[in-house]
């Protein structure tokens, strides 16, 4: 009785708070780290919850995740993931970042390059990168999108094609089991779509929690990357489609 009232507890809490941690939930409930693992390895492989860095969030929806909650989520491997980005992108480079959290680490992880024109369709990406005397940001503008200070729409998009850059830095929602990347705003994919058209050079980053998750609209594959940079190594389907499409797997350790 006492397990099914925690797990009936921890999931109103995931619920009500979009993720639960471990060392919360120890706290909460007076009990070991070890006793909340092993609630959580139960919840998850029933689908109720889905397992995250630290702890586990409500299993996916079509629904995006708040920008906030998103922003908790994996952050240790995001930075390691910008900091792998970053090595590989050279001084004197032009490049476009997209919108989210992940490229947001990559703006801070570029903090230190000189001689970058950068352009982006990401407020919070711009608003970092103009602490640097030493980038010059290209903002696109569009429809401005207040959850996340995402610019989108047929706007952006045009901006975009007015370039031809060296690197394009995207994060996505989701991946799906067949290589498709998926975001869920139609009028931010038209924009990404429109950033990978017009780079000479590809990077996506994405951790193993976008495995798990589910988006409506196809951005496009990950066939159409150069570079994949990811926290884990991935299942052996998407290591078989990079290796047929000549895209390289770095794992951010």
């Amino acid at each position: 009785m006492a397990q099914n009232f925690r797990h009936d507890v921890i999931l109103k809490i995931a619920r009500d708070t979009g993720k639960v941690t471990v060392d919360g939930l120890s706290a909460h409930f007076d009990v070991t780290a070890q006793t909340i693992r092993r609630d959580l390895g139960e919840l998850c492989n029933l689908g109720h919850l889905t397992r995250v860095h630290g702890g586990a969030i409500p299993p996916s929806t079509v629904l995006n995740p708040g920008y906030e909650e998103r922003s908790h989520l994996a952050v240790d491997e995001k930075e390691a993931m910008a900091e792998l980005c970053a090595a590989q992108i050279p001084d004197g480079v032009s490049l476009f970042l997209n919108i989210g959290t992940t490229t947001e680490a990559v703006a801070r992880a570029l903090l230190n390059h000189k001689n970058l024109m950068v352009i982006t369709n990401n407020l919070n990406v711009a608003n970092i990168l103009a602490t640097s005397p030493h980038s010059e940001v290209i903002v696109t503008g569009g429809v401005l999108r207040r959850s996340d200070g995402g610019l989108i729409g047929d706007i952006a998009a045009e901006v975009i094609k007015q370039f031809r850059v060296d690197y394009a830095v995207i994060g996505i929602a989701a991946i799906a089991e067949d290589g498709v990347l998926l975001d869920h705003d139609f009028r931010e994919v038209r924009v990404t779509q429109a950033i990978i058209e017009n780079s000479r050079k590809s990077f996506l980053l994405a951790d193993a929690i976008k495995y798990t998750r589910h988006a409506p609209v196809r951005i496009g594959s990950l066939a159409d990357m150069d570079t994949f940079i990811t926290d884990e190594t991935p299942p052996e389907a998407i290591r078989q489609l990079c290796a047929e499409s000549d895209v390289t797997i770095h794992v951010a350790q």
